[in-house]
């Protein structure tokens, strides 16, 4: 090998990253394979590259024993001691059998490894990037579409979006710049596959935790989620510091922030509650923008049985009952919720409209 290879190696560690040591180990591995299979032997040979002049030698690699059974694996004491007289049995014996015309077979050889090796690490740094960004968001560029999936661009790598992973009635076109989540990445044969979603609620955590700065430096804290991608979303906020308002934070002045994010989500209404470790307070927040009479808890069935004015009844359950099955998803609670006569019929509660508790949500459509 000649020096402008040695270089070569230098110049692929300082621009691609890739061990030169690693590429030295690789290329003598299979120089190993070349040589049996050019020169025919089964011999046990080892390969040597000077790291700094690009010189090889193939050695033999023989045990040393009392009578040769086998001279292609095998060498007498006399006879290795003939190489270095500290020779024992039982000890490997190393003789150079390089032939004249290796450098040719190693040249060819070394290409074809440094190539793929080159593949193999651009590959590896591609899928160590990603790996540590699964569970966040992502910007990338359309690429192209099959009946099952959107391809995105994300600089070195095509990542997968599948079409049932959209919100419903979402489109996108060629080259349009997109958002999504990153819910798997795997390194498979042909490289990297990283799997996004634009429906998964965790996309709306990380858009929260970019537009709002107070959750990005962990002074508010997101405790919840539920999503039903492209209608509504219900998101949990605590606050480590009393004097912040996790609810008005995440809001923004004048709705900014939020509205952000309504936009990134093409409309999709986001109710931003206050957590509360005191359950009938957290399911009377999630419920929001329904207004909440009181909250009967029962542990053991982890269910609460909420009652609601009789004008917020139909607000409370929500269209085709989102309202009530999101902030069961958020709260991770059964709620069951009656209105003030209902109560009143099944249950004997007095009517009392003017008792609503007291709630800290608010609603973004």
């Amino acid at each position: 090998m000649s020096m402008d290879f040695i270089e070569a190696m230098n110049e692929l560690e300082r621009e691609k990253g890739i061990s030169k040591d690693v590429l030295f180990e690789a290329i003598e591995a299979a120089l190993i394979s070349s040589y049996k299979r050019n020169f025919n032997t089964a011999q046990n040979v080892r390969v040597d590259m000077n790291r700094n002049s690009g010189v090889i030698k193939v050695y033999a690699r023989k045990l040393i024993v009392e009578e040769v059974l086998d001279p292609r694996t095998e060498i007498s004491l006399p006879a290795a001691r003939e190489i270095n007289p500290h020779f024992q049995l039982e000890d490997i014996a190393e003789i150079e059998v390089t032939p004249r015309d290796f450098g040719r077979i190693a040249a060819q050889t070394a290409k074809q490894v440094v190539t793929q090796r080159i593949r193999e690490a651009e590959r590896g740094l591609i899928y160590n990037k990603f790996v540590d960004k699964e569970e966040d968001i992502v910007t990338g560029t359309v690429q192209r579409q099959d009946p099952r999936n959107i391809y995105i661009d994300l600089g070195k790598v095509e990542a997968v979006l599948p079409l049932s992973e959209l919100m419903p009635n979402e489109k996108f076109n060629h080259l349009d710049r997109i958002k999504a989540y990153i819910t798997k990445v795997e390194n498979t044969t042909k490289g990297p596959q990283i799997m996004l979603s634009r429906s998964h609620p965790g996309l709306l955590k990380r858009l929260f935790e970019l537009e709002v700065p107070e959750i990005f430096d962990g002074v508010v804290e997101i405790r919840s989620v539920a999503r039903e991608a492209g209608f509504r979303s219900k998101i949990a906020v605590h606050s480590r510091n009393a004097e912040v308002d996790p609810v008005g934070s995440c809001v923004g002045p004048r709705g900014t922030r939020v509205q952000t994010i309504v936009n990134e989500l093409r409309g999709e209404k986001i109710d931003i509650v206050r957590y509360s470790d005191n359950v009938d307070e957290y399911v009377a927040n999630a419920l929001s923008p329904s207004k909440v009479l009181e909250v009967q808890v029962f542990e053991e069935e982890k269910m609460a049985r909420v009652i609601v004015p009789d004008y917020q009844l139909s607000l409370a359950i929500g269209i085709k009952g989102q309202n009530a099955r999101l902030a069961a998803k958020l709260t991770g609670w059964k709620i069951d919720i009656k209105s003030e006569t209902q109560a009143e019929e099944e249950f004997g509660r007095p009517r009392t409209s003017t008792d609503e508790m007291h709630q800290d949500s608010v609603s973004v459509d």
